[in-house]
């Protein structure tokens, strides 16, 4: 009787045992992969396949996970190292690297210590496309730099299962005394385009009062020829009215009216008395003329107006010249022009009009 109990407990430890190895070994197959991660999985160490996030089942003792691979965009820092230029100019370069593993499997196995592996190829590109430009390239071309980095590295970690998304230079540093040498080029360089700004200005400056001055000539030549043309119509019109106001004379010198002449005669003597007159300078005046003969063509004058109008009544301050005995006779006086009429009258004589002063 006990050796039966014996060996039912003995059973029944042997049962409990063997559940709780089986219970382990389903608990070691089960695994769960975090988001942004995938897991390579090796049977008697070799690869079989890739497990991508969530749970799964392994064989267990038989299966077991090889290598945890992160999916996520990964940055690494490249550390400064000195770059000697095309134009044999020192300068120290550092950068970023930004890539993401595309496929697990292969940068599990493909490649041993694959961030080492990438921050060396980027240095060592780094060097050769920088060495390939001038300093004033390398200072200016960042864009360019990147983009040749991009390339060369991105196609060296493709069989790697990598994809390098992005390769910045952060920091170009030439030696302090290049800085100094540039900073007087650009100085230099600031002064010169600011000359020739300011001799742009002045020529600038130049051509426009020149231009000015053009304008302020053809404006004052437009003027002085209006003028001219002016004077000329001016001097036209008074030509014209004084040739008609001739003719009108001779037409009626020639119709036989005497008064005509005399009235011409006596505007002549009037008109150059008044200029002796106006003159600024005279002291004593010499007239060449009889005192009478004037003093008769103004009595002439008088006359004619008296004959113009004659309804016209005579002011109480008109005073006549009274005749002298002793001058001699005037040809203004009404006989003289009554003896002249007579003698115009007559066809057979040629003695014409004496004027005045003959």
């Amino acid at each position: 009787m006990g050796d039966g109990v014996m060996v039912v407990s003995g059973l029944t430890l042997f049962v409990i045992a063997l559940l709780i190895f089986a219970l382990a070994l389903v608990l070691l197959g089960v695994r769960t992969v975090p988001q942004g991660q995938e897991w390579t999985v090796e049977r008697f160490g070799r690869y079989t396949r890739t497990l991508q996030p969530g749970l799964h089942l392994l064989l267990p003792l038989v299966d077991r996970i090889g290598r945890k691979q992160s999916m996520m965009e990964t940055v690494l820092d490249v550390p400064s190292q000195e770059v000697i230029t095309r134009d044999n100019a020192m300068v120290t370069a550092d950068g970023v690297v930004f890539f993401q593993v595309i496929d697990a499997a292969k940068a599990s196995y493909e490649v041993n210590n694959l961030e080492l592996a990438i921050l060396n190829l980027t240095m060592t590109n780094t060097r050769t496309v920088m060495g390939s430009m001038d300093l004033d390239e390398l200072l200016s071309q960042r864009d360019q730099i990147n983009a040749r980095l991009l390339g060369v590295v991105d196609e060296a970690t493709s069989p790697w299962g990598v994809k390098v998304t992005r390769i910045e230079i952060r920091d170009i540093q030439p030696p302090r005394d290049l800085v100094d040498s540039m900073a007087r080029q650009m100085k230099a360089e600031r002064d010169r385009r600011a000359s020739i700004l300011e001799a742009e200005g002045q020529r600038q400056a130049a051509i426009l009062r020149a231009e000015g001055a053009k304008q302020a000539a053809i404006l004052q030549a437009e003027g002085r020829r209006e003028a001219a043309f002016r004077d000329a119509e001016a001097r036209e019109r008074s030509a014209q009215a004084e040739a008609e106001a001739t003719r009108l004379v001779s037409d009626a010198i020639a119709g036989g009216n005497v008064q005509a002449i005399n009235y011409f005669v006596a505007q002549r003597y009037v008109d150059a008395l008044t200029a002796v007159a106006a003159a600024p300078n005279q002291k004593v005046l010499f007239m060449p003329l009889e005192a009478a003969n004037v003093i008769g063509a103004i009595g002439g004058i008088a006359e004619i107006a008296r004959e113009a109008f004659p309804n016209r009544p005579q002011t109480s301050g008109t005073v006549s010249a009274p005749p002298s005995a002793s001058a001699p006779r005037s040809p203004w006086n009404r006989d003289d022009r009554n003896r002249d009429d007579r003698n115009r009258d007559e066809p057979n004589r040629g003695d014409a009009p004496v004027p005045p002063g003959s």
